[in-house]
């Protein structure tokens, strides 16, 4: 078998590959976004697919016009709130049970534009679902260090929301690494996090950091 027959035979897995490859950072990016922000990436999709909110599971059973105000609701809710702490704080927690849901509806949303197996949707969505998770855990935890967060972080943490929708429909590999340098960041803050808090406790207490604690961290 000659050169150009080998290529010739193997170039549609190398094709499906790359589908895989480039629906996988695309829904990286879009669950990254959802880590971010709750409502935003549901609104964008439903703007930028051109089919409204026909591929997302769970939305698309509901009038588009509840959809659309459910939606800007809550995005104008965590924009106007964002620099009162009590409501905000609020805002994050409700945000951080939904994180998971939002991550993995926003990600089946993406990968059903790929036209994959339903078990290949599937598990995109989980894993989106979880990146979502982890983003949004370390999110809310720096917004409990940080106390009263700059408003200029609030409207960055929106801007690199926007950009992460805008690069899943048009430059996946772009918003696909973004994200994996995102995720790595979670974990490196989430271990130095863990290291500070273990070092606040006596060396015999390191098992039980918060036994002879009296004041919150």
């Amino acid at each position: 078998m000659s050169y150009v027959e080998r290529a010739s035979r193997f170039q549609p897995i190398e094709f499906r590959l790359t589908v895989i490859i480039t629906e996988l950072l695309a829904v990286l990016s879009i669950s990254a976004a959802a880590g971010f922000r709750v409502a935003l990436p549901l609104l964008l999709i439903g703007l930028l697919s051109g089919e409204l909110w026909s591929r997302v599971p769970g939305l698309s059973a509901l009038p588009p016009t509840v959809v659309v105000g459910a939606l800007v609701s809550w995005s104008l809710a965590e924009l106007i709130f964002s620099t009162q702490p009590l409501v905000q704080r609020l805002i994050r927690s409700i945000g951080l049970l939904l994180s998971p849901v939002v991550g993995t509806i926003a990600g089946i949303a993406v990968a059903r534009t790929f036209q994959t197996e339903a078990i290949v949707t599937a598990l995109l969505g989980a894993l989106g679902g979880l990146l979502a998770l982890v983003i949004h855990l370390v999110q809310v935890g720096w917004f409990y260090r940080l106390k009263h967060p700059k408003v200029w972080i609030i409207f960055a943490e929106d801007f690199l929301c926007v950009c992460l929708v805008l690069f899943a429909f048009d430059a996946p590999q772009q918003g696909g690494l973004i994200a994996l340098l995102l995720l790595w960041l979670a974990l490196r803050t989430s271990q130095a996090w863990r290291q500070w808090y273990l070092s606040q406790a006596p060396q015999s207490e390191r098992h039980r950091p918060r036994r002879l604690k009296r004041e919150p961290d």
